[in-house]
């Protein structure tokens, strides 16, 4: 998990250089719309839907190169396990 980590501050470093760490919380999405809306600037091409587990629920495995996928996968579970704890 280390590397994700590194990888997701390596991200969030290049977002705020490019101006882009400004989230807004949705007015009725509060805390689990923020963490949405981050996960959906780190993941631009996907469409997440409104609920995460049903991503997870709905993914196919073998749909993405294998560290694509499991980059994807973790961001997603980590997005959930945040949106679960209220960090």
């Amino acid at each position: 998990m280390g590397t994700v980590t590194r990888l997701l501050d390596y991200v969030r470093q290049r977002q705020r250089r490019a101006g882009a760490d400004r989230f807004t919380v949705p007015a009725q999405g509060g805390h689990a719309g923020l963490v949405q809306s981050e996960l959906a600037a780190e993941l631009p091409d996907e469409d997440l839907g409104e609920e995460l587990t049903d991503c997870l629920d709905l993914y196919e495995m073998g749909s993405k190169p294998r560290c694509e996928e499991v980059e994807f996968l973790e961001l997603v579970r980590e997005a959930i396990d945040r949106i679960e704890s209220g960090q």
